[in-house]
């Protein structure tokens, strides 16, 4: 089963990159999405941690584009024992792999993905 079924229940959206290009959204003082003309704006950056699978805010958005990446990669894609989360721009694998081969590549994918400053691998066991 694909790395983003499993973990976030959704098929990969049409065009997901796993480093899009941020979309910037705009705010208002009072923080509407939207504001009438006469308004003052501002334009948010989204932070890259956050940035999701097509460039939008997502909270979640580093977990997923690495388990974008994880679903993109034939060695990785099958792995069913481990878990991607994030806390901040750290990703945190969880869970079980076969070896630690398959270990160090996947902290490489998820090292190579744009946001990751980190790869948590402490809940991780082999075998």
């Amino acid at each position: 089963m694909a790395w983003l079924k499993r973990l976030f229940g959704m098929e990969k959206p049409k065009d997901a990159k796993v480093n899009p290009q941020t979309k910037q959204t705009t705010s208002t003082a009072k923080g509407s999405a939207t504001a009438p003309a006469s308004m003052p704006t501002q334009t948010d950056s989204i932070p890259p941690e956050r940035v999701g699978l097509n460039g939008e805010y997502d909270q979640s958005g580093l977990a997923k584009r690495v388990a974008l990446a994880f679903d993109e990669d034939s060695q990785l894609d099958d792995i069913d024992t481990l878990y991607v989360a994030q806390t901040g721009s750290t990703v945190v694998l969880k869970g079980k792999v076969p070896n630690q081969q398959i270990l160090d590549k996947m902290v490489g994918v998820a090292k190579g993905v744009q946001g990751a400053t980190a790869v948590d691998t402490k809940q991780v066991s082999m075998g």
